[in-house]
């Protein structure tokens, strides 16, 4: 049932700053590049692959994830997976998107670095020409792969740089947690770091406290994605109010990956209203049950959010993006400028 909380919350300017491109593969665009590609899916029908996403943990969500991103083939499948994204990015009053990509995913199967720059590209050109969408791109190792792999993936990557410099500015690090730490890529992001890339890492979404302090202290990573374990630990919890170190928190994501058991226990509330600079994002929407809006529209319900706490939610997103200062001033302004609209809405 819509309210105008709900409708203050589709009209709200934002920035996804936790979104794997790869996880917004909805099914029926599965579907649709599968038979393009000629690629024999092990489900006959998007029901049947609605029922798989009925996963228990974050490994079982990997595998389906791999699997899915088998038909991601060519720069037009990469350009039409990113395409749809954008279109629903849109719909829910994005305005600026730090895309992840895992690009070891598909140079495994053969798949061209260049292809994957290619196809992602074109659609983040092509949204920021029609529409005024910002976008750039966050190259992630997989964590549960070598450092020397990544290493690898990095060198692969570089040639690219010069071409898509316009798009590619940062290094990320995800895939299963548990086990990979993040001082096991302490050398290859020292050398991104050096090569003038941003840096971020996922941290304390399955892994403990100490996985965050060792990303920011090892990695020296600039935002931390997920960081919803962050609370177990005090003496964290006050250098990230302190440092307002961003946390990208995603709620869905966290619900359904049984980190939560209810989202009315997520503690994105707690930290916000503590003083931790966190934000809202969708992570593997296609997988995950929501893009921006729902996540959004599901944690201000669970949790009693405000239209302040909202607004503030939004602020972050922009402050914590990548995007120059004179580009997040707009956003805030446009942003300042609908609250003060909406406020006898809510």
């Amino acid at each position: 049932m819509t309210s105008p909380l709900h409708e203050f919350i589709r009209g709200l300017p934002k920035a996804e700053l936790h979104l794997h491109i790869e996880g917004s593969l909805e099914p029926e665009l599965m579907f649709a590049l599968a038979q393009r590609n000629g690629i024999q899916l092990p489900y006959t029908s998007v029901e049947q692959v609605r029922a798989a996403y009925d996963f228990s943990d974050l490994q079982s969500f990997l595998d389906l994830y791999y699997a899915g991103a088998a038909v991601l083939q060519t720069e037009q499948d990469f350009y039409d997976l990113t395409m749809a994204y954008i279109q629903r990015a849109l719909a829910d009053n994005v305005r600026h998107v730090e895309l992840f990509f895992d690009p070891q995913t598909h140079t495994v199967r053969g798949v061209a670095m260049a292809t994957v720059f290619a196809g992602i590209a074109r659609a983040l050109r092509q949204a920021r020409q029609e529409h005024d969408f910002s976008g750039s791109m966050i190259l992630c190792f997989l964590r549960h792969l070598s450092e020397e792999d990544a290493f690898a993936c990095l060198a692969a990557a570089l040639p690219l740089h010069e071409e898509y410099q316009d798009l590619w500015n940062g290094i990320g690090l995800d895939s299963a947690e548990v086990g990979n730490p993040p001082e096991k890529f302490t050398r290859v992001f020292a050398q991104a770091s050096q090569l003038g890339f941003r840096l971020v890492a996922h941290a304390g979404e399955e892994g403990p406290p100490t996985y965050i302090h060792s990303a920011l202290e090892e990695l020296k990573i600039e935002r931390i994605d997920h960081g919803v374990r962050a609370e177990e630990d005090p003496v964290l919890m006050a250098a990230l109010i302190h440092s307002q170190m961003p946390l990208t928190v995603c709620p869905l994501s966290n619900l359904k990956l049984r980190v939560v058991q209810d989202l009315r226990q997520h503690n994105l509330a707690r930290m916000l209203r503590a003083g931790v600079c966190v934000t809202i994002n969708s992570d593997d929407p296609a997988y995950f049950g929501g893009y921006m809006n729902t996540n959004f529209i599901a944690s201000a319900d669970a949790l009693d959010l405000n239209h302040a706490e909202l607004v503030q939610l939004a602020k972050n997103s922009f402050c914590a993006s990548f995007a120059s200062a004179e580009q997040k001033q707009s956003w805030l302004d446009e942003l300042a400028q609908y609250a003060t609209r909406s406020e006898s809405v809510v």
